[in-house]
């Protein structure tokens, strides 16, 4: 008989869709058996009276990214650092594209820099400037080597791309068959809207919101949908921030597209008056779209119980408050829209989510499994590696106690950030460890996982990936022929 490395023993096995117990037994950082008495190992990890979850999979990261003007505070090992304090084993970051650049140098140094990661990790390939070079020559290959999904931008000057400009990207996604991300909003009439409340003298936080309406998002949401349809191209929209843009992805997952959304703790828990907190404090909580209302937030978990928003990341964009580099780049105080966008979530996602959803019974525990780690992984081709806890499966789990409260203070959230959006918020059910590949990263308190422990995961192709084969006229505009 093999002996195992590791059996986790007298835990509840939560999956995306029960909960049982059992033991596992790991061989190699991988799961080699799920029952009991499943023989001789070397090391028992007692989980008695907790949950036994797989480790969480955050699809919506931002680390270690330059060239922006403010400086982002996480490199990888830190940002890393924070997603193993949460219970994240597995990230998918943003390799940027510098107007003008290639996309492919900047993905070779990107990968120099992830080689300090403390968990597993893969790209997103974000395109900025659509020349012939990067769509034809390095983005299929890109693609080939692994990053298969693209991201793209219908807002912010310098990185947003026109309709034009969108269809050559969705084409190309199309071809070489990666899933398109899309921060979707309206970016001249922000524009407009950000010129005359500035012109009015209108320039506090709070007015951030006002620049950023639901119908700048809704709009922008319904444009993309129906670029993608006429292409045949499976899109995921990111940060659903309320009811009007989810409603619009609900009416496109019913005429059958391959349409999913995302939406992130903040827009469940964080509303637009918290940009009117005193002085500059308001500053702290600007990100893109901005938080909406207690009845947005409502009809959010609605969405995500209905199955219409099935992931939930946290966008971790983390400047620092006080500091001429992060939010106080353009000065204290500075007009809101000279203010970096961008608010740290890392290690907060999945104690903040199972706190508002399962502790306050909005949602069940398999819910919380698919939405944290099991729809993202299938959702961008990681599963069945990453985001389940079964027989082939990377070993990658948390010990969760259901009952653990905890104040969440800046330094639990092991970050290079000096502040988080949740200081002084009370869990109910937090993680007392956190293992990649079957070693222990977390052990409640401390960081343990190695920098450069982390792994780069190469994405294949897979069924979420791939088009319908239906277009909306018998001509195949992608490549060029009748169908």
């Amino acid at each position: 008989m093999t002996t195992l490395d590791t059996i986790v023993r007298g835990g509840k096995i939560v999956s995306a869709t029960e909960v049982y117990e059992a033991d596992i037994g790991i061989k190699d950082g991988v799961v080699a058996a799920i029952g009991r008495d499943l023989g001789p190992c070397e090391k028992i990890v007692d989980a008695t009276g907790l949950l036994v979850l797989p480790g969480g999979v955050d699809t919506h990261v931002h680390l270690e990214q330059t060239g922006l003007g403010p400086e982002m505070c996480d490199t990888w090992e830190s940002g890393t650092a924070s997603a193993a304090a949460g219970g994240t084993t597995t990230v998918v970051c943003f390799a940027w594209q510098s107007k003008g650049g290639s996309l492919a140098a900047i993905t070779a140094d990107y990968h120099i820099k992830a080689r300090q990661a403390r968990v597993d990790y893969s790209f997103h390939l974000t395109v900025t400037d659509p020349t012939s070079e990067v769509l034809d020559v390095e983005l299929p290959r890109l693609i080939a080597e692994g990053c298969r999904s693209v991201k793209v931008f219908m807002t912010y000057d310098g990185v947003r791309l026109d309709d034009r400009q969108a269809l050559r990207v969705l084409a190309a996604a199309r071809r070489n068959e990666a899933l398109v991300c899309v921060h979707a909003e309206n970016h001249d009439l922000i524009a407009w809207l950000t010129e005359q409340l500035v012109s009015a003298d209108l320039t506090t936080p709070k007015f951030h919101a006002y620049a950023k309406p639901m119908i700048a998002e809704r709009e922008a949401v319904y444009r993309i949908i129906s670029l993608a349809e006429a292409l045949d191209v499976p899109i995921q929209i990111f940060h659903v921030s309320g009811a009007q843009s989810a409603e619009e992805i609900a009416r496109a997952q019913a005429r059958g597209l391959k349409v999913w959304g995302e939406t992130c703790v903040h827009y469940l828990t964080l509303t637009a008056d918290d940009l009117d907190r005193p002085g500059f404090e308001g500053a702290k909580f600007i990100f893109g779209p901005p938080a909406r209302t207690k009845a947005d937030q409502e009809a959010l978990w609605g969405y995500l119980k209905r199955g219409v928003i099935e992931v939930v990341s946290s966008d971790h964009s983390p400047t620092r408050f006080d500091d001429p580099k992060g939010k106080k780049f353009a000065g204290d105080p500075a007009p809101f829209n000279k203010v970096p966008n961008g608010i740290p979530g890392l290690a907060a996602r999945l104690p903040v989510l199972f706190t508002e959803g399962v502790s306050k019974g909005r949602i069940d525990l398999p819910t919380f499994v698919r939405l944290t780690s099991t729809n993202p992984a299938k959702l961008f081709g990681l599963f069945p590696q990453k985001g389940s806890l079964a027989v082939g499966s990377d070993a990658d789990f948390i010990l969760w106690d259901a009952e653990k409260s905890v104040i969440l203070t800046n330094e639990l959230m092991h970050h290079g950030g000096d502040y988080t959006p949740y200081e002084g918020y009370r869990t109910r059910g937090y993680p007392v460890a956190t293992y990649l590949r079957g070693k222990a990263i977390f052990d409640g308190r401390t960081v343990t996982g190695p920098a450069g422990g982390g792994r780069f995961i190469a994405r294949p192709p897979y069924p979420m990936s791939a088009p319908l084969e239906r277009f909306p006229t018998p001509f195949n505009a992608v490549d060029g022929h009748l169908v």
